[in-house]
Order: C-alpha cells, then structure tokens, then sequence
C-alpha cells in the first residue's frame, strides 16, 4: 500500500544509489523517460491535446480507471495528497484547500502511484526514485516535454535565454495549467533558464505588473467596497 506521499522536486535530483553505494544513473534515466511515455500514452487515450489539463479531464480518468477521488477538509501537513490500493478499491485523498492548479497537479502525480506502484505491482526502484517518477509523471501529462519546446521556440525563447518574465508569457500564451513554480523547474531542467535565476520570483506580482491586474481582483475588490465583504 502507497500513501502519505510527499512532494519531490525534479530539479537537483539526487543520485539513487545501490546497496555497493554506486549511483545507479541508468536506472533512473530509464525510469523517468518510461514514466514520460506513459504519461504521454495517458494524455493519447484520453484526448488531452492541449497543455490546459482541467479538474474534469483529470475526474474523467479517475472514472476510467475506477479511483474514488475524497477531498479532505482536514489537515494533511506535510503531502498535498494520499494514494490507497485498500480492499474497497483505490482512493485517492487530496487536500479540500490546495488551488485549482495545485489540485490538477497533485490527481496526475496519485495517478503514476496507481498505474505503477500498486500492491502486487514489481517494484522497479527505490521510494525516492518512484516519488521523483511521479513528479516527473505528472508535468508530462500536463505539460509534455516536445510542447514545452515547442511553445518555447513559438516565443522566441532559446536555451539559456528565458528570463522569468519568458515564463509569464509562456504560461499566459500557452493557457497551462501547469503552476508557474513547476514552469520554472522545467526551464532550469530544460537548461532554457540557468540554474537559480528564476528561484524566488513572486509570480503573480510580475504577471500583473506585465498584463495588469486580473479581472477577478477587481470585482473582490468592488464587492468589498460595496457589501463590505470580499
């Protein structure tokens, strides 16, 4: 049984190692790109052809694949999300207050540990690796790999050049739903940004200073002004 899974990042990855303590490269390489094709094989049998995944893209393979999803209001402190392979079928719980985005990414990261790390299931890599696999899962069925670049070139972006005003315009022209953090990750892995120029960046601050503020702030802020409420 999977659960309390937490959250890895696919940049800086460090080494797997075997019991001899030798860093076991080609094992993860493989696993990753084997973790990539499957995603890509998801997003084909499912008619995603577009970087923008939704909550009802993501509820609509659940339901092929018979995963009960359980939005917890409580606490999960340190995992966003919990797969169980139990006697009643597979369930996945996910924080009731992650964002839209955050919940999207989450779905397709339990959903790797489903089709992967099931009980029963031979076991390929060690539970680091088979986290990060899930990471690594996860943006290629929102944002696969070739798309990524593809948009990129469309923007005029080469590698080593994409500032982290690059990835506003990516995200904005692109419609992902993949997160701005998860955006910056792959640059630095892709080596489209070098590595550490786009930590910290307050995202949502630079969007609105490049396109203005969002529509649903204004009218947050007019209901405030007049009802008193947000």
């Amino acid at each position: 049984m999977r659960s309390l899974r937490k959250r890895n990042d696919i940049s800086g990855l460090k080494p797997s190692r075997s019991q001899g303590g030798r860093e076991r490269v080609g094992t993860r390489t493989t696993y990753y790109e084997k973790m990539k094709s499957a995603a890509r094989t998801v997003r084909q049998e499912h008619g995603l052809t577009s970087p923008k995944v939704t909550l009802t893209d993501m509820r609509r393979i659940y339901r092929h694949y018979q995963i009960k999803v359980d939005y917890w209001k409580g606490r999960l402190k340190t995992v966003r999300g919990q797969y169980t392979d139990g006697p009643d079928g597979p369930v996945v719980m996910v924080s009731h207050s992650l964002p839209t985005e955050q919940r999207i990414f989450t779905l397709a990261h339990e959903l790797k540990h489903h089709l992967f790390d099931r009980t029963g299931n031979p076991r390929e890599v060690d539970d680091q690796c088979s986290e990060i696999g899930a990471e690594v899962f996860a943006v290629e069925l929102i944002f696969p790999d070739a798309d990524y670049r593809e948009h990129m070139a469309k923007l005029g972006i080469e590698l080593g050049g994409c500032s982290a005003e690059g990835i506003v315009r990516l995200k904005r022209t692109s419609v992902t739903t993949l997160s701005y953090t998860s955006l910056a990750k792959r640059a630095t892995f892709l080596e489209y940004a070098p590595e550490g120029s786009l930590d910290g960046v307050k995202w949502k601050l630079l969007e609105e200073s490049m396109y203005g503020e969002p529509v649903y702030k204004r009218i947050q802020r007019y209901r405030k002004a007049r009802f008193g409420s947000s």
